[in-house]
């Protein structure tokens, strides 16, 4: 069996007005969480809806566990939370979740044992026994979790799982998810929540404007950013300009004095080695600034998210 879930190459969906995705090629390996980010309207969602088989792509190729996508043998296997989930609000989310079960022809008194546990592990409890109407967005989000997860899939495809919920339902969301990639299954993951990739994704991918801008572990992404951080007294901007030409190194600070009284400022440097931050740090003394202190910014993934799609053109959601 391979080890590749999910395998993709040049997979297209051309909507014809500029929107979808183009070109996407990638691999998750068993037992991976992979974060696929963008801005809105980037095509995440055309790619999710291709590879769990609700979309037919209009170039390329996609295999889920070696199976076609959109097979019955690919689907056997996948759970899939949409961004977008409408529940029957006639219906108590027991009868949600035990309608599912038949979809998946499961055992009759499995699916009893495994609606109870579901309810409980995704924080709905008793109240199961309500009808979906008298649910909250966030209660139907935990609901739509317990349906994705209803067969016990292998790969879980999860589209802004949390977005819904509060700070205690995103918390417990995670939990769950940092719990699901214990016991070894395979997670897609398209959110905005940075902080939640950041913590549980192993790889990423960003998207915008349909297309991969880049791909690779989460650890190698954001030390791309050797991202360096001065706190300077009496900087003003002639002298940012003469460090930047006199180094060649991109720098910047917001708050730089448009006076030459000696307030302290913070200076962001982005050398490429520890030798070019010792010749900054001289150059700053040597100019009669003060140097208080430099540390390595711990660069965050929302971070590196903005300067990753700052400046290039996006679609947005109403483009």
């Amino acid at each position: 069996m391979t080890t590749d879930i999910i395998s993709t190459q040049g997979l297209t969906k051309d909507y014809g007005n500029g929107r979808g995705c183009r070109d996407i090629t990638l691999t998750v390996r068993a037992g991976e969480a992979f974060g696929f980010l963008g801005p809105n309207g980037a095509g995440k969602s055309t790619l999710v809806k291709m590879l769990v088989g609700l979309v037919h792509p209009t170039a390329g190729e996609g295999f889920l566990f070696g199976q076609p996508v959109g097979s019955i043998e690919a689907r056997r296997q996948i759970g899939y939370l949409p961004e977008l989930y409408r529940y029957q609000e006639w219906l108590t989310g027991e009868e949600v979740l035990n309608l599912h079960a038949k979809l998946a022809d499961m055992d009759r008194n499995y699916a009893r044992k495994r609606i109870k546990h579901l309810l409980e592990e995704v924080g709905i409890g008793l109240r199961g026994r309500d009808r979906v109407k008298h649910y909250s967005k966030g209660m139907q989000q935990r609901l739509g979790f317990a349906c994705a997860l209803m067969n016990d899939p292998q790969l879980l495809f999860l589209d802004e799982p949390s977005s819904a919920m509060d700070p205690v339902g995103r918390h417990e969301v995670r939990q769950l998810l940092m719990g699901l990639k214990e016991q070894g299954k395979t997670i897609f993951l398209n959110s905005h929540l940075l902080e939640d990739v950041e913590v549980l994704c192993d790889r990423v991918a960003l998207l915008n404007n349909g297309n991969i801008m880049a791909q690779g572990t989460v650890v190698d992404l954001l030390e791309e950013s050797n991202r360096w951080r001065l706190r300077v007294g009496g900087l003003t901007p002639v002298l940012l300009e003469w460090l930047k030409e006199t180094t060649g190194m991109a720098m910047a600070c917001t708050d730089v004095n448009t006076s030459p009284i000696l307030d302290v400022v913070w200076l962001d440097a982005y050398p490429q080695n520890d030798e070019q931050l010792g010749w900054l740090n001289s150059l700053i003394v040597e100019q009669g600034m003060t140097l208080y202190e430099v540390k390595k910014d711990k660069n965050r993934l929302n971070e590196w998210f903005v300067g990753a799609v700052s400046g290039l053109n996006q679609r947005g959601e109403r483009a």
